[in-house]
């Protein structure tokens, strides 16, 4: 096997991925790690302190490493196999060990720093000057001013959290595909839809029922999150309901796959790491790669959401408590049955049933009605391209071309849930990113491409991908994020596309795109019946519209509690601190309904624990605030107005999208809006603050 080119390496523009295996992952890292490695050793006996000389070996051997390692983290999220799996384990140490002896690079380092201090440092562009800077940040963020033991320490303890974050993500995956409910009885599914049943059907058969159908059974329900949604909130056997949600909230909490010692670990080790680096804490060490400019400033913007949220919160309990007593429920509302009568209320005050919404929404539509508006505000097409191969049958790639019909960029699209080999979520994530330096031969610049992926339920029998409304609006978000990586103009790789953008700005764009699911001009556009093509009638859209704010108060105080327990845990020392409890307080504190005592969901808190999201959770409130108010700028300029629209689109595209990391997200924001973000604009939006008498 070995005399052949490895796949994962010896591709140019798109990875031939049916070809590519588990056995691929470790010779290719091997091979590329030692590749980089030489041309590093070579680059510091020269370093030359010109950033011709020294930015553009350093952004290629760091691309080659980012690459291939990008494609196996891509292949062990979507493909995953017990193969993949030992494979990915195997390498990740010589990956982070590559990273860190990079970061700690003090020839480079002092190149860099050289290069900012020179006189000819303010003539560079603002990419250029941000890169250097970053990079500076970056290298100091990885040890490189520490002592020869600090760094083995700092080195042994960035390696332990790799792992201990592979292994929290893997216990996660193994508790939420071990736990499956069977059904026989007509009784035990009572209130189930029938696209509940086909999916719970689907799940038997997958499960060795080959003779399961949705109408006779039997009907499995897992925790994958499409199965545990909709038996929440749609089972009437409250009994059960109580047994499935136990089993949800005390994920990967016992016996072997017990996530708790290692959150225990991950918090003593990044105590540690902050402590070697100087910071008093993690957060501090998180805050000093992001926007927000401390724990204080978050700390404010949250309780100014949570003061404005919580009346509305406890109004929604009251409205769920009052409607389970009129249809017959004695006991109070308990967590098991939140869901449940949050769905009753919404089909009474809204007559929002999902199977009535679903079928408005095939995923062939909705992605024509996104493609769409993308072309209108952004002035780029978007047209499948069936040579590219992908690694499921499922998955789409598309080419974007610009006015002039230019292929500017790509994608790959991965609609469905197949929870036995790919991670649940939705996610982007890139193959490879805008770069002059790594562009393919005889081009002048390498294309961006990325992953859009979502989990959710494949076309069932005749149907196509029926969504939900919240599908619609995730897949919108993923879009967002994909945009900006694809049409960023940055041609330097280290801060072009979604690449060194403050964590608590990335989700600008994302939101952004959510905001248009709400506007009723691109609702009806998108809302078509699989069956007639008719348009979803009016009453049922401005239902739609309506039920945006329904519990805004209850969510985003659950978004607050997440937060406030992630920056908890981030600058309490951890030897002072049970995590659990911790978690249980803050919860108790804000919510109005308790959590049970025994649950544990920080034990598959995966966003803190082996995502990006450590003392970062805040930034999805904080980008909100952000996205809220540049959304807010199309209201102003007038929605129906086609042209000033398009100019503000295009003014979008011009700022945010394509200035990616190539400046503070603040300039950035300040070069779209005018001015800096405004906070009101998202408790307008989420309907929380006092709505003005209209004229």
């Amino acid at each position: 096997m070995h005399d052949e080119p490895n796949p994962m390496l010896n591709w140019e523009l798109f990875p031939n991925f049916p070809s590519i295996s588990a056995d691929h992952v470790v010779p290719a890292m091997q091979e590329v790690i030692a590749l980089s490695s030489a041309e590093l050793d070579a680059l510091e006996l020269s370093v030359p302190a010109t950033w011709h000389g020294l930015l553009v070996p350093l952004e290629r051997l760091t691309d080659h490493v980012s690459r291939a390692w990008g494609l196996a983290t891509h292949l062990h999220n979507v493909k995953n196999s017990p193969s993949m799996r030992q494979a990915y384990a195997q390498t990740q140490p010589l990956v982070v060990e590559f990273h860190n002896r990079l970061g700690q690079s003090r020839p480079v380092y002092d190149a860099l720093t050289t290069l900012q201090q020179s006189p000819e440092f303010s003539n560079f562009s603002q990419a250029l000057q941000r890169t250097i800077t970053l990079l500076a940040r970056d290298a100091t963020l990885q040890g490189v001013g520490l002592s020869p033991e600090d760094r083995e320490r700092f080195n042994a303890i960035s390696q332990e959290l790799a792992e201990l974050s592979t292994r929290f993500t893997n216990n996660v995956l193994d508790a939420t595909q071990s736990y499956a409910l069977t059904l026989r009885l007509k009784d035990d599914i009572a209130g189930l839809p029938e696209d509940s049943l086909s999916l719970a059907a689907n799940m038997s058969r997958a499960r060795g029922h080959e003779e399961a159908t949705a109408e006779h059974g039997p009907w499995t329900i897992t925790l994958d999150l499409p199965s545990f949604l909709s038996f929440m909130q749609n089972a009437a056997r409250r009994d059960l309901r109580e047994e499935v949600y136990r089993a949800y909230i005390t994920r990967a909490s016992s016996g072997n796959g017990d996530n708790l010692p290692l959150i225990r670990r991950i918090l003593a080790l990044r105590k540690d790491l902050a402590g070697l680096l100087g910071f008093e804490n993690y957060a501090a060490l998180s805050l000093a790669r992001k926007m927000a400019p401390g724990v204080e400033s978050i700390d404010a913007l949250l309780r100014t959401i949570q003061h404005a949220a919580t009346d509305p919160a406890l109004n929604d309990l009251i409205d769920l408590g009052d409607l389970a007593r009129a249809q017959g429920q004695t006991e109070d509302i308990q967590s098991w049955d939140v869901m449940y009568w949050a769905e009753r209320l919404k089909e009474e005050r809204f007559g929002l049933r999902d199977e009535l919404i679903r079928p408005y929404f095939p995923l062939p539509a909705i992605l024509q009605g996104l493609f769409d508006l993308i072309e209108d505000l952004f002035d780029v097409r978007i047209a499948r391209k069936t040579e590219v191969p992908a690694w499921h049958p499922d998955v789409a790639y598309y080419q974007v071309t610009d006015a002039t019909g230019l292929e500017i960029a790509g994608f790959y699209l991965d609609p469905y849930a197949r929870p036995e080999e790919k991670r649940g979520g939705a996610w982007m994530d890139e193959l490879c990113g805008r770069s002059t330096v790594c562009a393919p031969t005889g081009q002048d610049s390498r294309m961006p491409v990325a992953y859009v992926n979502c989990n959710q339920r494949p076309a069932l029998d005749d149907a196509p991908s029926l969504m939900s409304f919240q599908e619609v609006t995730t897949l919108f978000h993923e879009f967002g994020h994909a945009l900006q990586h694809m049409l960023t103009t940055v041609r330097h790789g280290f801060v072009a596309g979604i690449s060194n953008i403050e964590w608590d700005a990335v989700e600008l764009p994302s939101q952004f795109m959510e905001n248009w699911c709400y506007q009723r001009d691109t609702l009806s556009r998108l809302a078509r019946h699989y069956r007639t093509g008719e348009p979803m009638d009016a009453p049922l859209l401005d239902k739609l519209l309506q039920a945006r704010t329904y519990r805004a108060g209850s969510n985003a105080l659950r978004q607050i509690s997440f937060a406030l327990t992630d920056l908890a845990l981030h600058t309490t020392d951890p030897g002072q601190l049970d995590p659990t409890e911790t978690a249980q307080r803050i919860a108790r504190d804000i919510l109005p309904l308790p959590p049970l005592p025994e649950d544990r969901f920080l034990c598959s808190f995966s966003h803190i624990f082996s995502g990006g999201y450590a003392a970062g959770y805040y930034s999805y409130k904080w980008a909100e605030v952000l996205s809220a108010d540049a959304f807010g700028a199309f209201e102003d300029a007038g929605l129906a107005d086609p042209d000033a629209r398009r100019a503000q689109g295009l003014r979008f595209r011009d700022t945010i999208l394509a200035l990616g990391g190539s400046r503070h997200p603040m300039d950035v924001f300040h070069l779209f809006r005018g001015r800096g973000p405004d906070p009101q604009a998202l408790l307008r939006q989420e309907g929380l603050l006092p709505q003005p008498e209209d004229n």
